[in-house]
């Protein structure tokens, strides 16, 4: 059946991607959306702490940010806190270190970051670096999601999305998950990140959200000392390998 153009809101000829472009390409600004990509709000003086500029000019840029519609602002009393504006940006971020130039290791503190965050952290709100990479592939050796290909139950057509199969309905509600929620979610069930440290993919979409915010309500990770790395614990290594096959040293 053919869609009136009209139920379709306005026509659009192109995305313009230079007005997004140009909001990213400032130093100051990819800092401070970069400081934002773990999904936890942070007030303006922090965001200029770790952009490394004036309350000032941090402010400056912010308002820049808002107007292009890349972070949102919460108040709560006489405080601002900034997040991102949705995990359409946080993508749009990782996807940027994907075939941007890596930064050289001054220090040993940004050695250490470095290789923290590519053992385990989040990406926006669910789990890359290599965690998330074996989180992925365990999933699917043990059989309990399965690739498909073609059109998805949103109507948009991806090459790297996966369904859950009726293994792993039963594991992932015994693991405290309910999926018939988790679809009710507007954004994609579940798909794919080529992870920027690993160039491998890991799990996106609604459902790792999910299982990430199980992970951390079990204590399975917690967030780690180094901008957006996790760490996974004792019990989340116990707990990966008995549930999902993920084998972490």
């Amino acid at each position: 059946m053919t869609v009136p153009a009209q139920t379709l809101g306005p026509l659009q000829y192109d995305a313009d991607i230079a007005s997004a472009a140009a909001l990213i390409a400032d130093s100051t600004r990819a800092a401070i959306l970069q400081a934002l990509l773990p999904d936890r709000p942070l007030a303006a003086g922090e965001l200029a702490r770790l952009a490394g500029v004036s309350a000032a000019t941090a402010s400056f840029h912010l308002g820049k940010l808002l107007e292009g519609g890349l972070i949102t602002v919460v108040r709560q009393g006489r405080h601002r806190y900034y997040r991102l504006a949705g995990h359409e940006v946080a993508a749009a971020l990782e996807a940027l270190g994907l075939i941007s130039p890596g930064l050289p290791v001054h220090s040993l503190r940004q050695s250490r970051e470095a290789v923290a965050l590519a053992e385990a952290r989040t990406c926006y709100d669910h789990l890359a670096g290599r965690a998330g990479v074996e989180l992925l592939d365990g999933l699917l050796r043990r059989g309990l999601l399965e690739e498909k290909s073609g059109r998805t139950d949103r109507g948009d057509t991806s090459s790297h999305r996966f369904e859950v199969t009726g293994a792993g309905a039963m594991e992932l509600g015994s693991f405290g998950l309910n999926l018939l929620q988790i679809r009710r979610s507007r954004r994609q069930f579940a798909g794919t990140c080529i992870d920027w440290t690993q160039r491998r993919r890991h799990l996106n979409g609604a459902l790792a959200a999910a299982i990430t915010s199980r992970m951390f309500e079990l204590g399975w990770i917690e967030h780690g000392q180094r901008r957006r790395s996790v760490r996974v614990t004792p019990a989340g290594i116990e707990g990966l390998a008995s549930t999902f096959g993920v084998d972490l040293p």
